[in-house]
């Protein structure tokens, strides 16, 4: 019989999409915590953003944290050679402890509450009872092994930026899409209809089971596909994925956007907006504003 196990990594904030890729890829894995967070009055308090947490299923004599750790060492030493850093990268230590009598999903399920991502936008696990005001808009979430519970930071400049660029009848085109969170948020804020894809083939059920509980099912169309592979162009674009990988698609990006169409460009650490700015000066895309939660940065773009 297979037993849970947590195995904690020490990562910089914003290498938790690799920690956690390497979690489902190389391990029996059916959750990632990213983050822990603590809320009072649904606004965020406390976080703790360094440690990704895996639940991993091991027979227990299998379970050899020395063996983990030097996969995650591998792991890291292979991510270095496609030019990420050590800064960029953090430690990759590990530490491992076993779960007793309990299922990692309620364990994960404890940090995550109901959360105001803006103004106007409740974000509420599919578990919990929300209450909200008239003029809110709730959105309804079980993440399963997908990005975007609406807590992080770069997940509610989207949010923000949806909020104050799109316009009700928008096309929108929703990139890395994770839980379908912003599709779906844009959906709600009166957008037609929405494309949203994913490199991960894993997460479009989650997604689409998002969209349904959201009553939003018929106006997303979810795929497995990269921007690339895109043949519309669209009103509002949202890219929230690394910044290295914006650099890279930028000029994929910009062929998806109709002409003054707006794009929010998101996942980028403070430090590392030069690299994506040097990429949005280069398709000739103008800069409209930037906005700042914590560390991190969103660009929001138009294009000419």
């Amino acid at each position: 019989m297979k037993d849970y196990f947590e195995v904690s990594v020490k990562i910089n904030p914003c290498a938790i999409e690799l920690a956690t890729e390497i979690f489902f890829e190389r391990f029996e894995c059916e959750g990632v915590v990213q983050a822990e967070e603590k809320y009072k009055n649904l606004e965020l308090v406390e976080t703790t953003n360094n440690i990704a947490k895996g639940y991993v299923l091991f027979e227990e004599n299998e379970c050899n944290p020395a063996e983990i750790q030097k996969i995650f060492t591998t792991a890291k030493e292979e991510l270095k050679e496609e030019g990420f850093t050590d800064e960029e990268l953090g430690e990759w230590t590990i530490s491992v402890k076993k779960i007793i009598n309990q299922d990692w999903s309620q364990k994960w399920k404890e940090h995550w509450k109901p959360t105001k991502a803006s103004e106007h936008v409740i974000i509420c696990p599919s578990w919990e009872e929300c209450e909200r005001k008239k003029d809110d808009i709730l959105i309804t979430l079980d993440p399963g092994s997908a990005f975007g519970t609406g807590t992080h930071a770069t997940t509610q400049l989207c949010i923000q930026a949806i909020e104050k660029y799109l316009k009700k009848g928008d096309e929108v085109a929703d990139i890395g899409t994770g839980s379908g969170i912003l599709a779906i948020t844009a959906i709600k804020f009166g957008a037609v209809h929405a494309i949203a894809i994913d490199n991960d083939p894993l997460v479009i059920d989650v997604a689409k089971d998002n969209a349904q509980m959201n009553c939003v099912f018929n106006k997303i169309d979810f795929m497995h596909a990269t921007a690339d592979m895109l043949t519309e162009q669209y009103d509002f674009v949202c890219a929230n994925i690394l910044h290295n990988v914006l650099a890279e698609i930028m000029g994929d990006l910009k062929n998806i956007m109709k002409p003054s169409g707006y794009m929010v460009l998101s996942g980028i650490l403070d430090e590392k907006k030069p690299v994506v700015l040097e990429a949005i000066e280069k398709h000739n895309l103008k800069l409209v504003e930037t906005m700042n939660q914590e560390q991190w940065v969103a660009l929001v773009v138009q294009k000419a």
